[in-house]
């Protein structure tokens, strides 16, 4: 399976990482500083942290956004947003 980039809000705080299926160390992650109100990250800058943890998109890479919640069956908590990519270590094969 193809390691998988994913971008979420966490405690105040974008955090990007790096999902391996698996490995048994903690994923390659990078949190940026708290966040100001609801900036999201630009794709250039997720691509920069990509490449300071090894890794870029596959080629024709999109980040595709979808939507959680702490709990799926209340429609009344909160949304997360979670974006990701597949990502290939840089120079890999695709």
């Amino acid at each position: 399976m193809r390691p998988r980039a994913q971008l979420a809000m966490q405690a105040g705080r974008w955090r990007l990482f790096v999902a391996q299926m698996g490995l048994v160390a903690e994923w390659p992650s990078y949190d940026w500083p708290p966040a100001r109100g609801l900036d999201v990250p630009t794709v250039d800058r997720r691509r920069a942290v990509l490449a300071g943890l090894g890794f870029e998109p596959v080629p024709g890479g999109r980040w595709e956004w979808c939507e959680d919640s702490a709990d799926p069956d209340d429609d009344r908590t909160t949304v997360i947003l979670i974006a990701a990519v597949d990502v290939r270590p840089i120079g890999g094969a695709s």
